[in-house]
């Protein structure tokens, strides 16, 4: 199994005597062979480097600039040519570039500098043949705008995918994207089994977003990779399958995105 988009790096996993290696430890234990460990600023990519090193089988990175990050306008660009060489200098290191996209929900005032900033990330992903891992929040519109303005489209995931059938199909329509699903499909409320017929089986993708949306029975916890099988198995009861099943197509979805 693969967890798609986790922040096993995060100072969550940081604290009373634990570390984030206990995290991956415990994944593994729990069938989740692979992590990809998405970086938000330039500040994230020491602590995944130092995970990256300790279990190389199992951790993949990505690195973008998260438009919820982005810092005061005057260091944007200077960030943003960080993480530019950063992903130059390491072609054979990273697996995406992410998590990069566009966020409404906490601030509108920023809008056309995250327009600017996902364009320029996905060009970048475009001409280095990685894929874009993108965190849409309340923007699907500009998200699908920029996009569509792009010489070149580069393929990737929506990450944390909780939209309509209809979603689907404009995000289908708009180019080679896959759907990563995660603990939001457990909620009691959330309308998202409905949605996954919708999706094809061969792109479909889950994560954890750890460690945020712990899927329930560990609801209101941190969550963890470990806790993958949880969303795994709320999956397969909403296609008619058997967790083993959502676990292999899954991660040969995961597998044929992410070249790992």
């Amino acid at each position: 199994m693969i967890d798609t988009h986790t922040h096993l790096y995060d100072e969550a996993f940081r604290a009373d005597g634990e570390t984030s290696a206990d995290a991956v430890r415990r994944a593994i234990g729990a069938g989740v062979k692979r992590m990809i460990l998405p970086g938000c600023t330039p500040a994230d990519l020491p602590e995944m480097y130092r995970l990256r090193e300790e279990f190389p089988e199992n951790i993949f990175l990505a690195a973008g600039l998260h438009p919820t990050e982005l810092p005061e306008p005057a260091a944007v660009d200077t960030q943003l040519a960080g993480i530019e060489n950063e992903l130059r200098s390491n072609r054979g290191l990273y697996v995406a570039v992410g998590e990069i996209g566009m966020d409404l929900y906490w601030d509108k005032s920023r809008l056309e500098e995250q327009k600017r900033v996902f364009e320029a990330q996905c060009r970048l992903a475009a001409e280095l043949d990685l894929p874009v891992i993108i965190h849409c929040r309340e923007a699907l519109d500009e998200t699908l705008a920029v996009l569509a303005s792009l010489p070149q489209l580069p393929r990737g995931v929506f990450h944390s995918f909780s939209g309509t059938p209809e979603d689907v199909a404009r995000i289908r329509s708009s180019g080679d994207f896959y759907f990563g699903i995660n603990g939001i499909v457990t909620f009691k409320k959330s309308t998202l089994p409905a949605t996954l017929p919708h999706i094809p089986s061969d792109r479909l993708m889950l994560e954890t977003d750890s460690p945020y949306l712990a899927p329930v029975p560990r609801r209101g916890r941190r969550n963890e990779s470990a806790y993958l099988p949880y969303t795994a198995a709320c999956v397969a009861e909403a296609l008619s399958l058997t967790p083993e099943a959502i676990d292999r197509l899954t991660t040969e979805n995961a597998s044929r995105l992410f070249n790992i």
